[in-house]
């Protein structure tokens, strides 16, 4: 592995000094060697390292793992961050929601670059795993080493360096891991490959790994075409790329662009608003009943996928004075509900003003409304009422829409 420090410390980026660096520490092997690796790293290359462990709360023994993942950071002083996530199937596979869940956990997490313990063998299964669904060459050039997630930069290091290596390093330096018991499981795609289907390869083509892993860099280079931006889209938000009959399809009701226009893919829904690809979960929406706001800074509201947060003003939001000793209402849209943002026109449907403010039409039934009695006083994306306005200087309740995807 002295090698693959070397190849390391030459190919990380040098433009990372003085940045966060947050390593995805699962603790298992391949991440333990990435965390060691990075921190003997960090002091040359001048960044600031963290880490950073997903509690899927899939496994009995998810605590174990998290608490591994704290003593191991406070052994190395590297400050970690534990983020537990929910993981929702809603119509994909177990593994591609957790994929999505872990995307989205360390898109938020404080850091200028998340780095990723993906491996050579890693790459060689995603190739084939792609192929054998039918992608086409996005799918097939598998995981770049460098790319994005949210608005920070994404990189896998090891891209290129074996399994075995990693385990040879581990062995070396005395270091300790956990075991997922799950990648025991054949009934997972990736687990059935890597303990049937790879030891198969292997015994007439030795090499297949290294084979596969330089297919997917030729692939990447060959990847060009009036479906790359689609792809590129798609993989920015942790969605698989689709096959390419699935590809040509997504392109033809995106060129045409109507107001009706609704794909299914990798469990999400494609809507196009006004030129615009928006990516929605798929299924019915969950109930959601009125909820009153009992004062609390933040009100969770799950149903929605999101939360309100209350913030005190002077001079701005609802006025503190018109509400005090009465209730808030969170409701829903039900229809004919009129709202007047503007003092100096009239009151207007809150059709029109969704329109106005250029707000999708299958988002408009569920943003959150604040009532005050049968008094329509704040709507999400469009502000409050004038008659409910806090005057200048005069206290004022702030509400601010925060879904969790923002």
């Amino acid at each position: 592995m002295a090698s693959s420090r070397k190849r390391l410390n030459a190919s990380f980026p040098a433009d990372l000094r003085g940045k966060r660096v947050a390593v995805g520490l699962s603790g298992g092997v391949d991440s333990v060697v990435l965390l060691h690796l990075l921190r003997e790293l960090a002091p040359r290359h001048g960044f600031r390292l963290s880490a950073v462990h997903v509690h899927h709360g899939l496994s009995p023994n998810a605590d174990a793992w998290a608490r591994f993942c704290r003593k191991l950071c406070r052994d190395w002083a590297v400050p970690l961050g534990v983020r537990k996530v929910s993981v929702r199937k809603k119509g994909r596979g177990l593994e591609a929601a957790a994929r999505e869940a872990r995307r989205a956990a360390f898109a938020a997490v404080p850091a200028d670059a998340i780095v990723l313990a993906h491996h050579l063998d890693d790459q060689a299964e995603t190739v084939l795993l792609n192929l054998l669904r039918g992608a086409g060459p996005r799918g097939a050039a598998a995981m770049p080493v460098a790319g994005r997630i949210g608005d920070k930069r994404l990189l896998r290091p090891l891209l290129q360096v074996p399994r075995r290596e990693i385990l040879e390093y581990a062995r070396a330096h005395h270091l300790e891991w956990i075991e997922d018991e799950s990648n025991r499981d054949v009934a997972l795609a990736r687990n059935f490959l890597r303990l049937r289907v790879g030891p198969l390869l292997g015994e007439r083509f030795p090499r297949w790994r290294e084979s596969l892993a330089r297919a997917a860099r030729h692939f990447a280079a060959a990847d060009v075409g009036a479906g790359r931006v689609l792809r590129e889209f798609l993989a920015a938000r942790g969605m698989r790329a689709p096959s390419e009959a699935k590809l040509a399809e997504m392109l033809k009701q995106l060129t045409a662009g109507g107001a009706r226009t609704l794909m299914q893919h990798d469990g999400r829904q494609l809507r196009v608003y006004r030129g615009k690809v928006e990516i929605t979960p798929a299924g019915e929406p969950a109930p959601f009943a009125a909820t009153d706001w009992q004062g609390e800074r933040r009100l969770a509201l799950p149903a929605l996928g999101g939360e309100l947060r209350f913030g005190r003003a002077r001079g701005r939001g609802i006025a503190a004075a018109l509400v005090d000793g009465r209730k808030l209402s969170v409701r829903l849209r039900r229809g004919g509900e009129r709202l007047r943002p503007d003092s100096r026109r009239p009151r207007r449907s809150l059709k029109n003003l969704f329109q106005e403010a250029g707000v999708p039409p299958w988002q408009r039934e569920r943003l959150p409304m604040l009532f005050c009695g049968s008094e329509l006083v704040w709507v999400a994306g469009l502000g409050v009422d004038a008659a409910w306005r806090a005057g200048s200087r005069a206290p004022g309740i702030v509400p601010a829409w925060r879904p969790a995807s923002a």
